[in-house]
């Protein structure tokens, strides 16, 4: 029988976004590649913490049924680590109990290259290197960032999402960098009839949206939301371009330039994506954050 992995949601993560690996990582920085072998070795039977994206993974597998014959979420490691020093890791896959059977173990080199070969639909890691590399061939990709975790205890698995230049083409955020607000507004006002292109999260937006369907609206176990910087009379591209795009966000925050951190501890966010740093920086404080680098704001 043959298994295939494009007719599910495909996540790829890095150990670094699954578990705390701070320490090792330390030993590996300071003092090279073979003293962090010993030292991953030394603890291999030692269970590591829960990372940043431990929570978002523990939800996305609990999405599927009991019959193992019918899953709608594949999670995979890909690591820098080898397959001697990624032993610690399973280990502790086993310890929590995290239905992840299949990996990568790239042995130091960079293991983005898996990625397309697992049809993942999404990326995530501690590097910003191998996120670039990711976003460059087309797939959403974030870097996870140092931030508040188990923010939310409820079993529903909560994504929010940035506008322009995550599930958005950065035109628009363009128009503004460029121009200014005045000129944003009225460019966005004039072409509200006319959908924005997609971001780098668009189809994974989409796969997502399309796994929703397998329960009633109100009671799927997945809620998305959209928190933009965006206010009227900006808005009415946004609406208009999702309804174009024939997929359902469950909710839409116009912030208007508020800040977004507050708002995104109010929703619950499991996970938030944005391209911002600054952003970013404010979310972390108060969720799970990835910093997507895409678009005109992180061109340098």
């Amino acid at each position: 029988m043959e298994f295939r992995l494009d007719d599910k949601l495909v996540v790829a993560i890095s150990s670094r976004a699954l578990f705390d690996l701070e320490d090792g990582h330390r030993v590996f920085s300071e003092q090279g590649v073979d003293a962090y072998c010993r030292y991953q070795m030394i603890h291999e039977n030692e269970i590591l913490e829960p990372g940043v994206a431990f929570g978002l993974v523990r939800k996305l597998l609990a999405l599927n049924p009991s019959d193992e014959n019918r899953q709608l979420v594949e999670v995979v490691l890909i690591s820098r680590n080898s397959a001697d020093t990624g032993l610690r890791i399973f280990n502790s896959i086993s310890h929590y109990g995290l239905k992840i059977t299949r990996a990568a173990f790239s042995g130091g080199a960079s293991p983005f290259s898996y990625i397309a070969p697992f049809s993942a639909d999404l990326f995530l890691s501690a590097d910003p290197r191998d996120v670039r590399n990711a976003l460059d061939t087309g797939i959403a990709a974030a870097t996870i960032m140092p931030s508040r975790i188990d923010s939310n205890i409820e079993d529903q698995l909560r994504i929010a999402f940035d506008g322009d230049a995550v599930l958005f083409a950065d035109d628009s955020e363009r128009v503004f960098q460029n121009q200014g607000l005045a000129a944003f507004a009225e460019s966005e006002k004039e072409a509200a009839a006319t959908p924005m292109l997609g971001g780098p999260f668009r189809n994974f937006l989409a796969v997502v949206h399309q796994l929703q369907t397998d329960w009633p609206q109100e009671e799927a176990p997945i809620r998305t939301a959209l928190f933009t910087a965006r206010s009227a009379p900006a808005h009415e591209r946004v609406i208009r371009t999702l309804r174009a795009w024939d997929i359902r966000i469950d909710e839409a925050v116009f912030l208007g330039g508020l800040d977004k951190g507050a708002f995104l501890e109010t929703f619950g966010a499991d996970i938030y994506f944005d391209d911002q740093r600054a952003h970013c920086e404010s979310a972390r404080q108060y969720v799970p954050t990835g910093h997507v680098p895409h678009g005109v704001t992180n061109d340098s």
